[in-house]
Parts: structure tokens; C-alpha cells; sequence
């Protein structure tokens, strides 16, 4: 399936290829600093398929607890969290943030990694109260 994405001020955008088979929540503590919530929803670019259409992201470089060192890139003006990769040579997969997919939508999760990590509460999601809109405050 071919995709689109961008960061939420439009600088970063870019185009590729995945499997929507291969959504997938990660509870790891990783992603759970980084995007500052429970898990992160990713999906992996088919290799060599990510094209960078605009824009310029900052990377961090991060070393997993495996000494494996990975590129997280997010957009420099507004922050938004895009991808990660690996720093070796060859044709890359990307780790893309379905946030940032414009059809994320189409994009329904058919996998939970990192389990080990996850929040306590996040099975009973469903029995919290719910409403359409953010609270008045």
C-alpha cells in the first residue's frame, strides 16, 4: 500500500510502501518516553521504498539496550515524532509513526509488541468513560 505522511506543521513529508498487515502497538519504555504516552502505533516501510518529499527533520540518535544504534527523526518546528531507522548501509526500513500517515485510518493494528512493558491499565481502555470532544476547562 502506497502511503503519504507528514509532521503536524507540514515542513516534513514523505511517501512509501507497506504492508498493512504489519501494524503493530509497541509497549516498550522506549516508545513510551518518546511519545510521552502509553505505546506508539509503527508500521514498517517495505525497504528501500521511503522517499523524503520535503523538509529537513532533526535526528537523535538512540543505542538500544542491545547496543543497536537507531535514527529517530522528528520535525524541527514542530516536534512531531515521523520514523526511525537504522544506521547501517544498504536499503533501509523505516519505522513509521502512524500518526503521521494521512491514511491512518485504513490502518488497524494486527500485532502487540513489548508486552513486558505495557501499562497496567491499557487493557481496560474500553471501560473508561468516553465523550466526542476534550473536557471544558
Amino acid at each position: 500500500m502506497k502511503i503519504d505522511g507528514r509532521c503536524h506543521c507540514g515542513l516534513v513529508t514523505y511517501q512509501a510502501e507497506i504492508d498493512p498487515e504489519l501494524v503493530a502497538i509497541c509497549h516498550c519504555t522506549d516508545c513510551q518516553t518518546l511519545s510521552g504516552t502509553a505505546f506508539r502505533t509503527v508500521v514498517p516501510s517495505i525497504a528501500g521504498s521511503f522517499k523524503l518529499l520535503s523538509g529537513a527533520p532533526k535526528i537523535y540518535l538512540k543505542t538500544a539496550e542491545s547496543g543497536v544504534e537507531r535514527a529517530l527523526a522528528f520535525c524541527p518546528e514542530c516536534g512531531t515524532q515521523l520514523w526511525g531507522t537504522g544506521t547501517g548501509d544498504g536499503p533501509q526500513r523505516y519505522s513509521l509513526r502512524v500518526g503521521t500517515i494521512l491514511q491512518r485510518n485504513e490502518l488497524t493494528p494486527k500485532a502487540q509488541i513489548w508486552c513486558r512493558s505495557e501499562r497496567p491499565w491499557v487493557g481496560s481502555i474500553g471501560a473508561i468513560p468516553r465523550t466526542e470532544a476534550g473536557p471544558n476547562r
